[in-house]
Order: C-alpha cells, then structure tokens, then sequence
C-alpha cells in the first residue's frame, strides 16, 4: 500500500493535472459534478484523468467528569487517488490514505476506576490494534465504473452514502464498501438505485471485512438479558442488499423510499418526504418526515439466540418530523423529533454509518435503545463571501432507564447535549484548506445509579475536536 502510494505521490509531482478544490470537507471525489467526454484511445483513457489529494490534521480531546481519565489525540494523515478518463463508457479509479499518531494517550491504559479506555480517540485510528502507531494505511478505493447516459454502475471498494451505510467520517478516515453500486437516471425527476455488498471497511480500521465479521468491531453493548452480547464474531451474513428511489415532487418536494435487507439478520425499510415551500422573496418555510421500521431476518444472525445480532422476531419502529425556517439562503433554525417506540431496539451496526434521524447531533447515537423520544433545534448562519459558517444545536435525549437492559443496549443515561460548529474555507493563497472546530458538551438526565462506568465517556463530559482538511 505505502509504495502504491509513494508511485501515485510521484505521479501528480511529475505533472498530471490536480483535480479541482472540493467545496465542502467530506465530499467526496467521486461525488462531484463531472462532465467527461469519451476517449478514443487507451492512452488517452489514462491523460484524460484526475489526480486528486488530502491531507487532514485531527487534535481531538475528551475532557471526562471530576477524576474520572481524559484521553487526547494528534492524528494526522495523507492520501491521494486517480480516475481515469472515459473509454468506452468505463473508468478506473483508485485511492489510498496513510495515518500516523503523532502524539495521543496511551490507548492501551484505562480509567483507573473503572476500566473502561478511550471511546473516541482510538477512533481516529485503528480500533482493531490499539497499540498500532504508523503502520495505518489502507486502500480505499478501487473501482470500475460504466457510465451510460446519465446512469453508472460502480464494481469494486468505494464510497457510498445512504440512510445506514455512510461514511460517518468524524474521525480520520470514513466507512467504505465493497461491492457493485447501481444508480439510474433515465426517468425525470426519479433517480433509482441498488446496491449488493459483499465487503465493508468501517471507519477506525484499515481493512475490508465480510459482513458478519463488520458487525463485530466496535463495543457490542450488552445484550436482551443484561449480560455482554455474544454475537461479535458469530454473525452469519454474506450480503447487503439494497434499492432506493427517490422522486422529486412539485413545490421543491422530494420522497425518498429505500430498503436495506442484511442476509440472515435484518430488513429495514426507510421512507422519506422533505420539502420548502417560500413564504416570500427572502423566507421560506422547510419540513421533513420520516418513518423506519425494521424486522429480523430468520434466526438474526446465528441459529444459537444467545449468540445472534437480533432476537428473531424482533420488530423495532421509528418516526419524526422536521419544521424550519430559512432566510436569505444563509440562516436557518429548524426544530427536530424522533420516537423510538416501544415495540424493540432499533438496531444498526455502528461500524456502518451514523443514525439517518432528524435529531442526530455529532459524537452521540441513538442506536440500539428502543422507547426514546428525541428533540433538538438547530440553527445555522453561513457567510459566503467570508467563507464561514457557524451552527449551533442544542437536544434533549430521553432514553429508557440504564437497568431496563431490554430497551437501552449500551447503558446511556438519558442526556442533554449541546454543539457548536464553527467552519471555515481559506481561500487565495491556501484556497483549499478548510478549518472546523467542534465543541461538544453532554449533560446527565437520566439516573447512573452512583456508578461511574454510566458516566464516563457518556455525561457531563465535553469533547473538543480541531480539523484541518486541505484538498488538492
């Protein structure tokens, strides 16, 4: 992987042109706008392409309640890729990123009380050896694409971004996958896709894992019994399937449908409407509604209950509701809502995306509890011509208490949480560089029982987060 690397470094030095400065942090490459006419010749095929580069610097520190263990981290990493030209209708592409520690805790030592280690900051970089400090590099992407018309289809390791799988990238790198990614384009104001996946490389990590084996990396909380879940390293799961559609309506209105099927352990469906309708010349009203609901799939994962991901059986039901206002293009404030009902945990593994809610808020999950109601008002003002934006959230979080373990997997006291997100794009000179800073403060609500393992990492706890991105 580093040579790799080092022959596609060389490469752009020697001359190839860069690829144009990507208008937000986590965009992707791929994913912008590209109007690539067809070439005749294989040489050609290969001239006609784009390198293109990152690199990202990350401190990030959690600032733990009274004497319970803080943990820090320095991260800093590089990567870059190619895609080629069209031939034919087809593409190559490929990338790879690198990650050293430069200077963090020791993420082998843990809270003195407790025993518990460092929640995020072992996730800017290998969650799998946490004694690893250099040798952090991975190949990200490695694809062909077809493109017809205004459709493509994608075969290999990429990006994707959809309601559950996403590359959830608050930390160094994001989640990837590996499979073939179809997106249809040929209806008006309809775009369809599907998606069979066979490979994923979660976030934290620096390799491609099959399905079951994805589903095993991070904390599995605990499970319908109380005690540790056992399903980490037992779930039997080859494949991914998934289909979308997503209709554009009048009054700027768009719904969105989709259906994510996990062999052998789970179904979910997801239904979507957004939409702004303008009050005037400068206002304008927006809204937002959604539903998922999800069942097991045969046994869950393992025919041994003790051992699977889900109960079989399992119903779990979510819903909520977005209202907001926007003036002038550049401010908004919007209030959220989601309900978790009653009927079982929603559940999606955290190594594949953050949660498709309204209400999510960065650096905490509602995933794996069932019977919460979730609520935050968000609002944000951009400066276009100085290149900032500035966000703010603030949301309650009430979640079933930390001793009914059948409807709270991880033993999160309910909680309040606040945000603020500060962005900045540079520009002459260092046009491409990119600064964020995060602030994060989560507040108790609910009842720890005087036991710090329900405090630590989770409540009355702030988290500092400083991003450089510079893309070339």
């Amino acid at each position: 992987m580093k040579r790799l690397a080092i022959i596609l470094f060389v490469g752009l030095l020697v001359g190839q042109k860069l690829a144009a400065q990507v208008a937000q942090p986590y965009l992707h490459h791929t994913e912008r706008s590209k109007n690539k006419k067809d070439t005749s010749t294989l040489q050609a095929f290969f001239r006609n392409g784009e390198f293109y580069g990152h690199a990202r610097y990350y401190f990030m520190a959690t600032d733990n309640a009274g004497d319970l263990k803080d943990f820090y981290a320095n991260a800093f990493g590089m990567g870059i890729g190619y895609e080629t030209g069209q031939f034919k209708g087809f593409q190559i592409g490929i990338s790879g990123f690198f990650i050293y520690n430069l200077a963090s805790s020791d993420f082998t030592k843990t809270d003195a009380s407790t025993g518990i280690g460092s929640r995020y900051e072992i996730g800017q970089f290998d969650m799998t050896n946490p004694k690893n400090k250099r040798d952090m590099d991975r190949l990200e992407d490695l694809y062909l694409k077809y493109s017809f018309k205004a459709s493509h289809v994608k075969l290999g390791k990429q990006h994707i971004r959809s309601p559950f799988l996403n590359p959830q990238d608050g930390r160094m790198r994001p989640t990837l996958i590996e499979g073939a990614l179809l997106e249809l384009n040929e209806i008006k104001h309809l775009k369809l896709e599907a998606a069979y996946i066979f490979g994923i490389s979660p976030r934290s990590t620096v390799n491609y894992y099959g399905i079951g084996e994805s589903m095993s990396i991070f904390p599995a909380g605990i499970g319908l019994d109380g005690k540790k879940s056992q399903y980490p390293g037992n779930v039997n799961s080859s494949a991914i399937y998934l289909a979308s559609a997503t209709l554009q309506l009048p009054f700027k209105a768009k719904l969105q449908v989709l259906n994510q099927h996990v062999d052998q352990v789970i179904n979910s469906s997801f239904a979507q409407l957004t939409g702004q309708f303008g009050l005037n010349q400068n206002k304008s009203i927006f809204y937002g509604a959604q539903y998922i609901q999800q069942h097991a799939v045969g046994n869950g994962g393992n025919v041994n209950p003790n051992l699977s991901y889900v109960k079989s059986g399992n119903l779990a039901r979510t819903f909520g509701f977005r209202l907001g206002l926007e003036e002038n293009k550049n401010w908004q404030i919007f209030a959220n809502y989601n309900r978790i009902t009653k009927d079982g945990r929603y559940l999606m593994p955290r190594e594949w995306g953050r949660d498709p809610f309204f209400t999510f808020m960065a650096r905490e999950r509602n995933e794996g509890f069932a019977d919460v109601h979730a609520m935050n008002l968000v609002s944000n003002k951009v400066w276009p011509k100085q290149g900032l934006k500035i966000e703010v959230a603030y949301g309650h979080y009430y979640l079933p208490d930390i001793m009914n373990v059948a409807h709270n997997k991880y033993a999160m006291p309910s909680y309040f949480q606040g945000n603020v997100d500060v962005r900045y794009n540079f520009k002459g000179f260092l046009s491409g560089l990119e600064g964020q800073f995060l602030y994060v403060y989560k507040g108790n609500l609910g009842n720890t029982y005087e036991n710090n393992r329900n405090v630590i990492n989770k409540v009355n706890m702030s988290l500092y987060n400083l991003v450089l991105n510079y893309h070339f």
